[in-house]
């Protein structure tokens, strides 16, 4: 190359690059545009199913892990109790039935001598019983009846009248979920409360006793 001769690439090389580049970009755009789409892959109906319901599931479980059991909705709120005439636990004298629940607020408490939580909550039906604070009335739910009467023999007899439901049919009309439950039954014989679960003391405090007294200075 002679010298003072200029070299072709020398001249405007940075043009000649961006063209280049700008020429290459809009062939690759054309290619895209003009390339046929592919469909999305379908995932299969039976994968998808199972997928959807454990999603579900997931969230009812996660919204009854913030619950209070012992505020679950009953459908019987407000309702008669069932009609029903059982006998007493083994070694009681008075059995329980529909019509001892009429006329005054009482307690219907459902136990077993095989509960555990039953266990934890029966000093306190005890102490209601011995400050005489209201009636309460045991219905004994599926238990043998040797085992009943010497769980109240040993722990303590707090109730008024007991109902021996060997088959547990009374407690389904009751619609009872599992044992210990409590209901507050009114004057009228009508379901006023239910707590699910071992009561304590807060949910005698700020509930059920509360309710009590107010069901008390009502017209049935």
């Amino acid at each position: 190359m002679q010298n003072g001769a200029v070299r072709v690439d020398e001249i405007g090389g940075d043009s000649l690059s961006k063209e280049s580049a700008m020429s290459q970009e809009s062939d690759m755009e054309t290619a895209s545009l003009e390339a046929p789409s592919r469909p999305g892959r379908r995932l299969p109906l039976g994968f998808v199913v199972p997928v959807a319901l454990f999603v579900a599931l997931a969230g009812l479980f996660a919204v009854g892990l913030g619950m209070d059991p012992g505020r679950v909705p009953s459908v019987l709120i407000g309702k008669s109790i069932p009609d029903f005439d059982l006998p007493p636990v083994e070694g009681r004298r008075l059995g329980l039935a529909r019509s001892d629940l009429l006329g005054e607020v009482s307690l219907v408490n459902v136990f077993a001598s095989w509960c555990a939580e039953c266990r934890r909550e029966h000093p306190l039906l005890m102490d209601l019983s011995e400050r005489n604070v209201v009636p309460v009335h045991g219905l004994n739910y599926k238990d043998k009846p040797k085992d009943a009467k010497e769980w109240l023999d040993g722990l303590g007899d707090p109730y008024t009248r007991t109902g021996a439901d060997i088959d547990g049919r009374v407690a389904i009309d009751f619609g009872v979920y599992g044992v210990p439950e409590t209901f507050v039954i009114d004057k009228a014989g009508r379901i006023a409360h239910k707590h699910i679960g071992a009561m304590d003391g807060r949910a005698l405090r700020e509930t059920i006793l509360p309710l009590i007294e107010t069901l008390r200075r009502a017209t049935p």
